[in-house]
């Protein structure tokens, strides 16, 4: 698939370079094709709408296995209206049950921090070397295991745990041209019980020995 086809799907929808890619995939190449099929996902809208400033929303709370686990999540739209549509509230509910589910550490792709990127590539270089992998296929190997890393740790590269057909992406896309506002996800926080325990008794009595003089 060309660079040219998706840089002309991209400047024509303002979609974006994963999803032009899946676009002309599924349709063949053929660009107005592609053009219907981002229409129908909602993305070609959500695209445009993007860029509009999304100051209000909601701040949601889910909790799951009997309080064993919890989520706040923060999800913005652009008027205080739709914040209070139930189609925005229950989309921020299945957001909430999803991370809960899912256990994503990151939103996007873009909030992976440097370090943890590079780590994760020397990690799936060294394992692709462990495995005998010729020299010709191995950058590809690891572009692919990135791929999957991304796919894991960001929410929104995820698979919708209420339907694996879509991302979560692809789901906040769909509200987007359905409500017809820029709905974005701006951050959460998942809490486990107990996680994270072990940790801070360490770092407390570290502390304490610190302060001591014990070395």
């Amino acid at each position: 698939m060309s660079m040219d086809l998706i840089k002309q799907l991209r400047e024509r929808t303002g979609a974006g370079i994963l999803d032009c890619k899946k676009a002309l995939a599924e349709s063949g190449g053929e660009i107005e094709p592609a053009i219907d099929w981002l229409r129908a996902k909602g993305i070609a809208n959500a695209a445009k709408k993007a860029a509009r400033a999304a100051t209000e929303g909601a701040v949601v709370s889910y909790i799951h296995a009997g309080g064993r686990i919890g989520v706040l999540l923060e999800v913005n739209c652009e008027t205080d209206f739709v914040s209070m549509n139930e189609g925005f509230q229950s989309l921020c509910r299945d957001l909430a049950m999803h991370i809960a589910a899912a256990a994503p550490e990151y939103v996007k792709r873009e909030d992976v921090p440097p370090e943890a990127l590079e780590r994760e590539k020397a990690i799936q270089t060294e394992r692709v070397i462990e495995e005998g992998k010729p020299a010709a296929v191995a950058a590809r190997i690891v572009e692919g295991r990135i791929g999957k890393f991304y796919e894991d740790m960001c929410l929104l590269e995820q698979k919708f745990v209420k339907d694996d057909t879509q991302t979560v992406r692809d789901v906040l896309a769909a509200a987007v041209g359905k409500i017809g506002e820029n709905i974005q996800v701006r951050r959460f926080a998942r809490f486990v019980l107990g996680e994270g325990l072990e940790k801070k008794k360490d770092d407390f009595a570290a502390e304490v020995a610190a302060a001591a003089g014990v070395k």
